[in-house]
């Protein structure tokens, strides 16, 4: 029963590890090298994510600048990011591209709160999913004569136990990013 346990964990750990993903490319006003994770450069016919042909920093709070290490990159890199859903304009000196990430809108503040609300759950769906499917395990485990009543009713108990522990993580984690979109 213990392995049912333990595969419930590390399922529910991936779902958290995905949610932060997401938050990750939700851009809160300041700039952050991950909301660049997603965008893929036609790279000599190789889709290619930007932070594997270029340097990327951080100069001021909200400018991102990327520095190619091979120049004829340069132009691929500010097509792509023109043509991603960041919706920023990339100003590019012939070496360096910056990304200026403007003051967000108190509309596009609470737009993105939404957002992360409903990233939020469906990561909480997703870990009700993972419980349902670890007590239909047990369950089965039960009328395979695997396991006794007790035991049963004791692994059903664990599995809601370890569910509300995921679900109260990803309210933090849901909350922390609210609180950072929030501000000003």
């Amino acid at each position: 029963m213990d392995s049912v346990f333990n595969r419930a964990k590390e399922k529910m750990e991936k779902s958290i590890n995905s949610l932060k993903y997401e938050y990750n490319s939700i851009r809160a006003g300041r700039a952050n090298a991950a909301v660049l994770d997603r965008i893929q450069v036609d790279y000599y016919g190789c889709p290619t994510p930007i932070n594997q042909m270029a340097a990327i920093s951080v100069p001021e709070a909200r400018v991102l600048a990327i520095q190619p290490w091979d120049m004829s990159a340069l132009s691929l890199i500010e097509k792509a990011i023109l043509a991603s859903d960041l919706g920023l304009n990339p100003s590019n000196d012939g070496r360096i591209i910056r990304l200026v990430f403007p003051a967000l809108t108190e509309e596009r503040r609470k737009q993105l709160s939404k957002d992360v609300a409903s990233l939020g759950e469906e990561a909480k769906v997703a870990i009700r999913q993972i419980r349902r499917d670890c007590i239909e395990k047990i369950k089965t485990m039960k009328k395979n004569s695997e396991i006794t009543e007790d035991d049963q009713k004791y692994g059903e108990e664990e599995i809601q136990k370890i569910t509300d522990e995921f679900i109260k993580k990803v309210d933090e984690i849901a909350a922390a990013k609210t609180k950072e979109i929030m501000e000003i």
